[in-house]
């Protein structure tokens, strides 16, 4: 993977390009590929967005979101784009699996890919030119890199400032995590000389929900939360019917993970919940606890060291208590 500053030169020329995210893609994902999508069609390159799946309604506000096709439910559309496509830009993700059914198809492309992304351990043969930089609080922070590193700060219209910024307050919590470097407070700084009105933003991602979610919440603490105060650890397992009967829909188990670390003591938080195809898990710690590995090592996922993801195959029980015999194995290092 080549060093990402190499195509800044080749960026005056048009192209076809293709920006593609995540499955399920969070506000910094979407965000990040609307905000560069934005940019590179005012440079005036054919730019598509393409998502692996549907998104949140939380995040359909975004300043064209309605473009963006949904690969799970437009394939044929979608590959188009893919096969027409010189460049494909891929954003907020560094393994090729992370897009689902789309993964096979991209990895089959000739064009050139490019990435821009934060997790640990990049794929980095699966990608042409690149940039990866853990320490970096979002893919939207080093989204709004690209832009300025390149010349091109002009083109971040107000629509552009409203995507970047849905994805650092995102992924930095509304900017309480760690990596929320000065850096970030003087990217939002510069974002307000640009027009961009943050109080908007922050209730469109977090004040957009329907009642069925807050009770489902609700119910999930209430009935589906375990702690193990001897392991400093706690889990939310949430079975299918629990979707069914609060008519769960994408993206209202956003955040969901991050409640039982209010609770003092609690370093570490799993949530799984039972979807159709696989078991789903989140992961998110405190200080020194490392949720990346823990994830790679018993759930088949990776992430960040505070926050991570995992899939399982195995039963919903099942699962739970690989988690149970995890937390067990590692209570040193959640002490």
């Amino acid at each position: 993977m080549k060093p990402i500053q190499e195509i800044y030169p080749l960026l005056h020329t048009p192209r076809k390009i293709v920006v593609t995210m995540h499955q399920k893609p969070d506000p910094d994902a979407m965000g990040s590929s609307l905000a560069l999508a934005g940019v590179l069609a005012q440079m005036g390159h054919e730019v598509t967005v393409i998502s692996p799946t549907n998104w949140p309604d939380f995040l359909k506000w975004m300043p064209g979101s309605k473009k963006v096709i949904d690969f799970e439910a437009a394939r044929e559309k979608g590959n188009a784009a893919l096969e027409a496509a010189e460049w494909v830009f891929c954003l907020d993700f560094n393994a090729l699996y992370r897009t689902k059914h789309m993964a096979a198809k991209l990895s089959a492309l000739n064009c050139i890919k490019i990435l821009i992304d934060h997790h640990e351990q990049p794929e980095t043969a699966a990608f042409d030119y690149g940039v990866s930089l853990t320490a970096k609080s979002s893919t939207s922070e080093m989204v709004y890199d690209f832009i300025k590193a390149s010349g091109n700060d002009g083109l971040i219209s107000e629509d552009v400032a409203a995507c970047l910024y849905a994805g650092i307050i995102g992924d930095t919590g509304s900017f309480r995590f760690p990596a929320t470097s000065s850096n970030v407070h003087e990217m939002v700084a510069d974002l307000k000389r640009k027009g961009l009105e943050h109080s908007i933003i922050h209730e469109n991602l977090y004040d957009n929900f329907l009642e069925d979610r807050l009770r489902f919440i609700g119910h999930v603490l209430l009935h589906r939360m375990e702690i193990f105060y001897e392991y400093n650890a706690a889990l939310i397992a949430i079975p299918k019917s629990d979707l069914i009967k609060f008519n769960v829909r994408t993206g209202d188990t956003e955040g969901l993970v991050n409640y039982p670390l209010t609770i003092q003591g609690i370093r570490l938080a799993g949530l799984v919940i039972d979807r159709d195809e696989e078991r789903k898990w989140s992961f998110r710690s405190k200080g020194d606890v490392d949720v990346n590995t823990f994830a790679r090592k018993y759930f088949n996922g990776g992430g960040h060291f505070n926050a991570s993801g995992g899939r399982s195959a195995d039963s919903l029980p099942t699962t739970v208590q690989l988690f149970k015999k995890a937390i067990k194995e590692n209570a040193s290092q959640l002490q």
